[in-house]
């Protein structure tokens, strides 16, 4: 199983927010057609075509990503039923 597999399984399972990295959740934004910017200090902005919202993504320290943000990727993924893939 391929790294954006895995990631974007682990995301859609909701069942370990607190435990999934932030470059897998980048990762899987961008195989999911959103576009990567940067923004202030840590923060990186995806954008899409499409989809009215926009996510402000920062790590936490360790690497992993915020829960509440993982929440909010994976519900913009099942509202908009993106493929990650």
């Amino acid at each position: 199983m391929s790294r954006a597999k895995k990631a974007i399984a682990k995301i859609l399972e909701g069942r370990s927010d607190t435990n999934i990295d932030f470059d897998d959740l980048c990762h899987v934004l961008e195989r999911a057609g959103f576009t990567r910017r940067s923004g202030k200090g840590s923060h990186t902005i995806f954008t899409k075509p499409g989809v009215e919202e926009i996510l402000n993504l920062q790590p936490k320290t360790g690497g992993k990503a915020k829960p509440y943000q993982v929440k909010q990727a994976r519900e913009l993924i099942l509202k908009y039923t993106l493929d990650a893939e």
